[in-house]
């Protein structure tokens, strides 16, 4: 008997394995035997043929019966069957019901009919269920060949294994009489896979095998997918995909892809990436699928340039980037910081008409948050609103956090209490982003008053909003208030870890009680908590802004002996505090150690020694020192740009200073009241009016304020233009920017 194989792409070789010297005689045989490998080809002489179906015979009563029912349905089709069938109903069996399908079997309107009445009275029996199924299949009905495997598998008390032997004989035996239709096995197939019976689907491909019968690759397709959907399904899923080809399953395009994504998910990509090329040498051509599942992989462990030239290749081929694949570009961009680049490729993706989702704008949302260019997602926020794309809550959160870290929390709340009002329920996330940045600003009462709204909404505190709250009160010096807070979080079942005693660590330094740090960091191992980088580099902050340079560098020689590796961050301390000191040779000599030892500095490290030396006036070093850091490929951040501009007012370099501003707002950074100030001040000395007038709207605009000398200055321009009314506006604004506002604060 022959195999009947249910479909049949033109490539069928086993995984990591290539059969190029099959026999060309193969191409000559029909597709039904060539799709076996050599190994198998003894099977045919094995194959079991299919039962005979034979009924137990009805007794004459019975039959009378059954050719009496038979005759009215068929005669009387157009009326309904409980009014045909009332004088019959009392009499009827169970077991009539197969004995009256067999009388009208060639009607499939008429078999479905008569099922759902005799369904209504008794339940049917196994063997009628499955021949039913039969009859569907081959009338092309496989949504109810479907729906009448699955109402037998849903009964919850039913003994799997007894049940799935009991169903397979059946469906075996009505088989050859009842369709003929291999499909029957197909759905079978798929029904179990569904219900997560893999166990009694592999049986099924097995017993199907010793009829002739192949499962399609679709269902097999199926079968792999809900394999995969952990890892020791994924080693089983890639232990049958080895396999299956050996009996004849020709694997295609999304068979592939289903492998492919299961090797990415298990952190072996680049195998993946190999099966990628493997398709091509076996006649299966990759799709935008497969190369948007291999980026992925690659942006989840953070191999850009791999990615990069894998959208090349996907390219030159003809495939365009979908949705998916720029997500991934843009994801691993943002997490390599490379939001600029990421914005480019947003804007790629809308002029190749691809329309950007909520997740597309959120990534690059919180990327420029957590870069500190809270500008540029500002404009992305707005931006995906005009595009009608609602922001939900993690693309709220994400604002919110970036604002919070920019020390913007009144900006932060009112968008907060904007979330709210469109419905949109903040997470944990949400209110500790708030409280953090509450605390930050020594507004620990409004800290407390939002962490209190938390508990109301049913939502629990963690480690890091406890964290948080417990540094709020160290810095204003509330130390044992803090360590109460830390007893509350113990006796609700959290655990204090490493953030939480470094917070500690840090709120102490803040409020000058370094000694109390310095025991604290002790006491941390006494508890079983190592001190790590962060609480050495915290105490060593706390020194250098102490003018304790000695004891800092004491610290470090600690670490080092430690094992403890220094981050940039503890070298940017070390940094900070020898030019807070005057000591910039010292400054510079760390500089130059870093860069030999392979540290890369980054634009905080440059900033501290541009600072000082446009406070010493000398832009020169200052040029000096910005061109190095631009040809280490290290770029500049707000701070440096807002350094850059006041030095250069200062040394009255308005032309360099104005090109620094207009690069800075190009590339998304937003120049300080400061820098405002300081530009007007460079054009107002060199008689730039015009220019002044216009960095002050600017600056009025982005609702900064200027200092009284500003006022001062453009008060007596307009005034000595002749313009009373404009001048008289300047007088009342800056009594109500500046002496107001000072005396607000002074109360405050």
């Amino acid at each position: 008997m022959k195999r009947h194989v249910i479909s049949f792409p033109r490539h069928c070789f086993p995984l990591f394995s290539y059969h190029s010297h099959l026999d060309p005689s193969l191409n000559r045989l029909p597709f039904s035997r060539r799709c076996f490998s050599e190994k198998n080809c003894s099977f045919d002489s094995t194959t079991r043929n299919f039962p005979d179906y034979s009924p137990k015979k009805p007794i004459l009563q019975d039959s009378e019966l059954i050719r009496q029912i038979a005759i009215a349905i068929k005669q009387r089709r157009s009326e309904p069957l409980r009014r045909v069938l009332k004088p019959y109903e009392s009499k009827f069996r169970a077991d009539h019901l197969i004995w009256v399908l067999m009388s009208i079997r060639n009607d499939y309107r008429l078999v479905l009919n008569f099922f759902e009445w005799a369904c209504l009275r008794r339940d049917p029996s196994l063997e009628a269920r499955c021949i039913l199924a039969q009859i569907a299949t081959a009338s092309k009905d496989l949504k109810m060949a479907r729906k009448l495997i699955q109402d037998f598998w849903v009964n919850p008390n039913l003994d799997v294994g007894v049940s799935f032997g009991h169903f397979v004989e059946q469906l075996i035996y009505t088989y050859k009489d009842w369709g003929s239709d291999p499909r029957v096995f197909d759905i079978f197939f798929q029904v179990l896979v569904e219900a997560g019976m893999l166990n009694e689907a592999r049986k099924l491909f097995d017993k199907m095998l010793n009829y002739g019968l192949l499962i399609s690759v679709e269902s097999c397709n199926l079968f792999v997918s809900h394999l995969s959907k952990d890892l020791d399904g994924i080693k089983v899923a890639l232990k049958v995909f080895s396999e299956f080809p050996e009996v004849g399953v020709c694997w295609n395009t999304a068979s592939y892809n289903i492998i492919i994504h299961s090797l990415c998910q298990i952190g072996r990509v680049v195998e993946a990436h190999q099966l990628l090329l493997q398709m091509e040498l076996r006649g299966c051509m990759p799709d935008v699928v497969s190369y948007s599942t291999i980026t992925s992989g690659y942006c989840q462990v953070g191999e850009l340039q791999k990615l990069l030239k894998l959208i090349e290749e996907m390219q030159v081929k003809g495939l365009k980037p979908n949705p998916f694949t720029y997500n991934s570009i843009i994801l691993l961009l943002c997490k390599t910081g490379k939001v600029a680049e990421a914005e480019r490729v947003l804007r790629e993706m809308i002029s190749e008409g691809i329309a950007p989702d909520s997740v597309v704008y959120t990534t690059l949302i919180d990327g420029f948050c957590k870069f500190g260019n809270v500008s540029a997602a500002y404009r992305l926020f707005d931006e995906m609103q005009k595009r009608k794309i609602s922001p939900d809550f993690i693309t709220y959160t994400a604002v919110i956090c970036g604002l919070c870290r920019s020390g913007k929390v009144m900006e932060a709340d009112k968008l907060f209490h904007d979330m709210v009002c469109k419905q949109l329920e903040p997470d944990e996330v949400t209110y500790t982003a708030l409280i953090d940045g509450y605390c930050k600003e020594g507004k620990v009462k409004e800290a407390f008053s939002l962490h209190n709204k938390m508990l109301e909404m049913g939502l629990t505190p963690n480690v890091v909003t406890y964290t948080a709250l417990t540094d709020g009160l160290c810095k204003c010096g509330e130390v044992d208030t803090a360590n109460e807070l830390l007893h509350e979080m113990c006796r609700k079942g959290l655990e204090l870890n490493i953030y939480t005693y470094n917070s500690l660590v840090n709120g102490l330094c803040k409020a000058g009680n370094i000694d109390q740090a310095v025991k604290l960091m002790k006491d941390m191992e006494v508890t079983g908590f190592h001190p790590d980088a962060i609480t050495y580099t915290t105490l060593m902050d706390a020194y250098c802004k102490s003018r304790e340079m000695d004891k800092a560098h004491e610290l470090l020689r600690q670490m080092l002996d430690r094992g403890l590796q220094p981050t940039v961050v503890t070298f940017n301390v070390l940094m900070n505090g020898f030019c807070m000191s005057g000591m910039l040779q010292d400054g510079e000599k760390l500089l130059k150690w870093m860069l030999e030892k392979g540290i890369m500095p980054n634009a905080s490290t440059y900033n501290s020694l541009m600072k000082q030396y446009c406070i010493r006036n000398n832009m020169h070093a200052t040029t000096e020192i910005y061109k190095g850091m631009c040809a280490k490929g290290v770029g500049p951040d707000a701070n440096t740009y807002n350094i850059l501009i006041k030095g250069h007012c200062k040394a009255r370099n308005m032309k360099e200073a104005w090109f620094l501003h207009k690069d800075m707002v190009g590339k998304g950074f937003s120049p300080t009241a400061s820098s405002y100030n300081a530009l007007i001040k460079g054009f107002y000395k060199r008689k730039k009016f015009s220019e002044a007038n216009q960095m002050f709207e600017k600056m009025r605009s982005e609702g900064l304020v200027a200092d009284r000398e500003i006022y001062n200055i453009l008060a007596d321009i307009n005034y000595d233009e002749g313009k009373m009314e404009l001048t008289l506006e300047l007088c009342d604004e800056a009594i109500e920017k500046c002496l107001v506002g000072d005396i607000q604060n002074k109360n405050t």
